[in-house]
C-alpha cells in the first residue's frame, strides 16, 4: 500500500471544477482539506490561487505512478507548463509519499531528477502546509534529512505568508 500527499492548486477558468478533476483523478482520496484561496507566487501578475491538499491511498502505486497520475491529471485540465510560478488551469504536486512498512508507513525519498521527494519546498509553501495540517495534525515532512512536524514548519513561515492562505467556504467532494 503506497500513500500521497499531493498539493492541488487552480488560478484559471473554474478554479475549483479544475481541483475537483484532480480529486477525482486520483482514485481513493480518504481526505481532502477545505480549500482555500492563496495569494500567488513569484513576480507574475495573476489572479489567486485555489488550493487544497488530497491524501490518496492505492494498494499498487509506487511514488512514480503517483507522478503519472498527477501529470495526466495537469494534461487532462489543459496545463500547459509556461513561466515558472506563472498562471496554471491545474497543478498538482506530489508532496510526499510513503510505503506501508511492518512498523508503519515510511517515507519514500528520492532525489532522481524526476522525482525529488518529498517536495524540496513544500515546507516553504503555506499554501502547502496549512491545508495538509488540517486534514492531518501528526503530518511530518523529512526536511535537511530528518522528520519535522507540519505545525513546527507551517511556524517557522513568516506571519505574511502563513496570512496569504485563507480558508474559503468552496468544498471539494471526496
Amino acid at each position: 500500500m503506497s500513500r500521497a500527499v499531493l498539493s492541488i492548486g487552480s488560478n484559471l477558468g473554474d478554479r475549483l471544477a479544475r481541483l475537483q478533476s484532480a480529486v477525482d483523478a486520483m482514485g481513493d482520496v480518504v481526505a481532502a482539506s477545505g480549500v482555500y484561496e492563496a495569494d500567488p507566487w513569484g513576480d507574475v501578475e495573476q489572479r489567486p490561487f485555489l488550493n487544497a491538499v488530497l491524501i490518496a491511498d492505492d494498494p499498487v502505486c509506487d511514488a512514480d505512478g503517483w507522478l503519472r497520475r498527477a501529470h495526466e491529471a495537469e494534461r487532462s485540465a489543459g496545463r500547459v507548463r509556461g513561466k515558472r510560478w506563472g498562471p496554471r488551469t491545474l497543478d498538482v504536486d506530489l508532496i510526499a509519499c510513503y510505503q506501508t512498512g511492518p512498523d508503519g508507513p515510511v517515507e519514500i525519498l528520492s532525489n532522481d531528477p524526476n522525482l525529488t521527494l518529498p517536495h524540496p519546498r513544500a515546507h516553504l509553501r503555506a499554501f502547502v502546509m496549512i491545508p495538509w495540517l488540517a486534514i492531518d495534525p501528526d503530518a511530518q515532512l523529512t526536511v535537511g534529512g530528518r522528520a519535522r512536524p507540519v505545525a513546527e514548519l507551517l511556524a517557522e513561515l513568516e506571519p505574511a505568508e502563513r496570512e496569504s492562505v485563507r480558508l474559503s467556504p468552496l468544498v471539494l467532494q471526496s
